[in-house]
C-alpha cells in the first residue's frame, strides 16, 4: 500500500460492517459455517482477534520502518495504519466488555 486511498478504505468498512450486518463471517473459514446455515461464534471470534493482531502487526511495522527512515514509507500511510489498530483494538475491547456483562448477567439469573 504505498498510496493511502480513503475511498477505498471506506468501501472496505462499509463491505465489512454490512456483512456483519447479515451475520456473514469474514474470512476464509467462514464458508463452512453458512453453509450450515449456522454462525460459529468462536471461530468468529478467533478470527477477529486474529485480525486486529494482524493490523497491530501491519502498524508497527510501518511505524518501524518509518522511523529507521525507510523512503517507500510515508507519514500518511503510518497514521493510517496506526488509527486502523486503534480502533479495531478498540471496537475489540468494547465486544469484550458486551461479552463480559452478558456472561455476569446470565450468571446472575436465578437457577
Amino acid at each position: 500500500m504505498s498510496q493511502v486511498d480513503v475511498t477505498q478504505l471506506l468501501t472496505q468498512m462499509r463491505a465489512m460492517a454490512a456483512r456483519a450486518d447479515q451475520g456473514i463471517g469474514i474470512g476464509p473459514g467462514a464458508g463452512a459455517a453458512q453453509q450450515a446455515g449456522q454462525v460459529n461464534f468462536a471461530h468468529l471470534l478467533k478470527e477477529s482477534v486474529d485480525k486486529v493482531n494482524e493490523t497491530q502487526q501491519q502498524a508497527a511495522g510501518l511505524s518501524r520502518d518509518f522511523e529507521l527512515g525507510k523512503s517507500q514509507v510515508n507519514l500518511a500511510e503510518v497514521m493510517v495504519a496506526l488509527q486502523k489498530a486503534s480502533v479495531s483494538f478498540e471496537a475489540m475491547v468494547q465486544v469484550r466488555n458486551k461479552l463480559v456483562s452478558a456472561y455476569q448477567e446470565i450468571m446472575n439469573l436465578p437457577v
